[in-house]
This record gives structure tokens, sequence and C-alpha cells, in this order.
């Protein structure tokens, strides 16, 4: 099998899985390397998702580092032998790495959960509303490259609008609603936008309001991507290069934590619908 150049997030978090249990079953990369009749490089690029492994290897694998968490196994199977070419493949070579990591870990994900405090989420916006945040962000873009970063992002939307959707819940700070990315009108479809979607019964916005006490949850934007169990949930956040992907257990672990406490200060998706309503008749 042909080393990868660019391995995907999704082949790197097969490889780093397996290093885990490697790793907690107190073994060294040249003995899991014996145990598949290959050597310490092969075993390398494995755990690195530079190549590609088997059904049956990860199976032998499992036994041999003494896993019996049968529904992580086949979930790490079904990683291994995934052969999905999804619509973000037109894209690759036109965009960053991390922008067509984002779009398959959504369509793999068993729900979705954005915290925002700034703009509303990149799920719910409207093509006017991420034109206008493009061209801000990045002025010295070609008007070609802005329409491939908004076509790029409503393509992602196939999640939550697909017959078989993710189930998906935002939070939405006050100030990411308020602020006008674009002109008047273009809040106003935005805040319209997102009351439509709310309507479906698989999404969930709640809107975190600017009369709190005591909150202090305001470095908390993320993107939380549930696996097919929770030891493969991932967190998504924001960096200079794009998306960061963190799969570490204590930090999926803290940010469960921080989501739960954000969603219960948030108001209920009844008031949060009252609540935009208001804003939209603002405008």
């Amino acid at each position: 099998m042909p080393r990868r150049q660019q391995p995907t997030a999704r082949q790197e978090r097969l490889g780093t899985e397996l290093r885990k249990l490697r790793e907690a079953a107190g073994l060294k990369g040249r003995e899991a390397a014996a145990l598949l009749g290959t050597d310490s490089a092969q075993m390398s690029q494995i755990e690195a998702g530079t190549a590609g492994v088997s059904e049956e290897r990860v199976r032998r694998l499992a036994a041999q580092y003494s896993c019996t968490d049968t529904a992580l196994i086949d979930a790490l199977v079904a990683m291994a032998t995934d052969r999905t070419h999804g619509w973000w493949e037109e894209y690759r070579g036109r965009l960053p790495t991390p922008f067509m990591d984002l779009p398959e870990l959504e369509h793999h994900a068993s729900y979705r959960w954005d915290v925002e405090f700034l703009h509303v989420p990149g799920l719910l916006q409207t093509p006017d509303y991420a034109r206008a945040l493009f061209t801000y962000v990045n002025p010295e873009y070609p008007r070609r490259d802005v329409e491939r970063w908004v076509e790029h992002r409503m393509k992602r939307r196939v999640v939550i609008e697909r017959p078989d959707p993710v189930p998906y819940e935002a939070l939405i700070h006050e100030a990411a609603l308020r602020i006008r990315v674009g002109d008047r009108s273009a809040a106003r479809a935005q805040l319209t936008g997102v009351l439509e979607l709310s309507e479906a019964a698989h999404v969930t916005v709640r809107v975190i309001p600017f009369d709190l006490d005591g909150f202090g949850g305001a470095g908390s934007a993320m993107v939380y991507a549930g696996g097919p169990v929770p030891k493969l949930d991932t967190i998504v956040r924001d960096g200079p290069g794009g998306p960061v992907f963190i799969d570490a257990e204590a930090q999926l672990t803290r940010y469960r934590t921080l989501f739960r406490r954000v969603e219960a200060v948030s108001l209920d998706p009844y008031r949060s619908r009252d609540f935009i309503h208001r804003l939209t008749k603002e405008l």
C-alpha cells in the first residue's frame, strides 16, 4: 500500500487511536510491528496515518492490546475501511487542507454542537453573511476566491439539510446576533435564516443573552463533533492556519462540561426564537 503524502485528519485520528491502544497495553512500536509481521517503520507510518491498515490488522492489534471495547474497535475498523469521496474533494488543492478535514468530520459526525460569541455559526450562515465575513477578514482576496469560500461554506450545510441530518445544537451569544457583519438588510436576512433553520426538529438554537450575572464562558467558543463512540469525539477550534482538531480525552471531557455549563444558562429554544424574532424586528 503506497505511503500517503498528506493524510487527512480522519486518517491521522485512526493512527492516533491505534497508538493510544498500544501505549495503554505497554508495548513499544517495534513489539507491535512484530505482532503484524512488519517493521518499526511501517508501524510508525500506520500510527501517523501515512500508511493504511486493513480491517484484519486493526482487529489483530486490538486483540493483542487486550482491547475489549467492541464498539470502539468496530468504529476504528470503519475508519480504516472507509472509502468515502465526498463533495469536499473537489476543493482539495484549491483551499487549505484543514478545510477539507472539517466537512469530512461533519459528514461522519453522530451529532454536532457549536458555541459562538462573535459570529453566527458557519452551518447557519447565509451566503451574503459569509461573503461579507470573508471579504472583511481577507480584503485582498480576489472575488473568485471569496466566492469559492462562500460556495464551500454553503455546501457544508448539507449535514443539517440532507435526508438523514446530523442532530445539531448551536449556542449563540447575543453579541454574534447583533453584530452587523454586512448591511442592515443582510443582517435581517441572516436572523431570519437562523429562525427558519431552527424550525427543523433536529436543529436546536439557544441564545446566550448579555443579561447574565457571573458569565465567564466567552472563551469557550467551539465546534464539537460527536463520534460513533465518545472516545472518538472531536473538538474544533480556530487557529492561525485554520481549524485545529483536538482529541485528547481530558480536553474532550473539559469541553463537554463547558458546553453543558453554557447551555444551562442559555435561553430555551422557544425563548430564543422569540429573542431572535425581536432582534429581527429592530432591524
